[in-house]
C-alpha cells in the first residue's frame, strides 16, 4: 500500500483524535474558543492578584468563565470530541494550552505553552507595525498598513490621540 494520497482521499489532517467525521471545523473552533477562554481566565487571575477587581466583578467574571467552560464541554459532547484533544501538540513549539494545574499567571515555567506566552505578551503589551501586500498572477491587489496594539491594559488617551495625528 502506497503512503501517497490518492485524489479521492482528503489531504487535510483532522485536528484531535475524534473519530466523528461529522465534526467538520468544530474541533478547530472549539480549540480557539478554549484558548481565548483560558487567556481571559489568566487575565482575571492577574487582576484578582493585583486587587484590581471588586468582589462583584470577580464573581461576574468567574460565573461567565464557568458558563463558557460548561458550553465548551457540552459542544465537545455534541460533536463527540474529547476535551483533551483541544490541547494541540505543536511539536517543538510545545502545546497550545498548559496541562491542568501546571500554570498560574505570573509564574514562569520551563517549557511554556502558547497560551502562557500569549498571556505574558498581553500582560506586558506589544505593538506590531507593518504592511501587507496581497497579489495574484503578478498583480498587486490588496495593500494594507497594519498597526496593532496587543495588551490587557487600557490604552491611554494620549496614545490614541498620538496615533490619530
Amino acid at each position: 500500500m502506497s503512503s501517497e494520497l490518492s485524489p479521492e482521499e482528503p489531504s487535510i489532517i483532522p485536528i484531535g483524535k475524534s473519530q466523528n467525521s461529522e465534526a467538520g471545523l468544530a474541533p478547530l473552533l472549539l480549540t480557539v474558543i478554549e484558548l481565548v477562554r483560558q487567556l481571559m481566565e489568566a487575565q482575571v487571575i492577574r487582576r484578582m492578584d493585583a486587587e484590581m477587581l471588586s468582589d462583584e466583578e470577580l464573581d461576574r467574571a468567574a460565573e461567565s468563565l464557568r458558563q463558557l467552560e460548561e458550553q465548551v464541554i457540552k459542544l465537545c459532547e455534541v460533536f463527540d470530541i474529547d476535551p483533551e484533544d483541544l490541547n494541540l501538540d505543536l511539536g517543538e513549539i510545545g502545546t497550545l494550552l498548559p496541562k491542568s494545574g501546571e500554570y498560574y499567571p505570573g509564574e514562569k515555567s520551563e517549557s511554556p505553552s502558547v497560551l502562557e506566552l500569549l498571556d505574558r505578551i498581553l500582560n506586558t503589551g506589544v505593538v506590531l507595525d507593518g504592511s501587507l501586500d496581497l497579489g495574484l498572477a503578478e498583480l498587486s491587489l490588496i495593500h494594507a498598513r497594519l498597526q496593532l496594539v496587543l495588551t490587557s491594559k487600557p490604552i491611554s488617551q494620549s496614545y490614541r490621540s498620538q496615533e490619530s495625528e
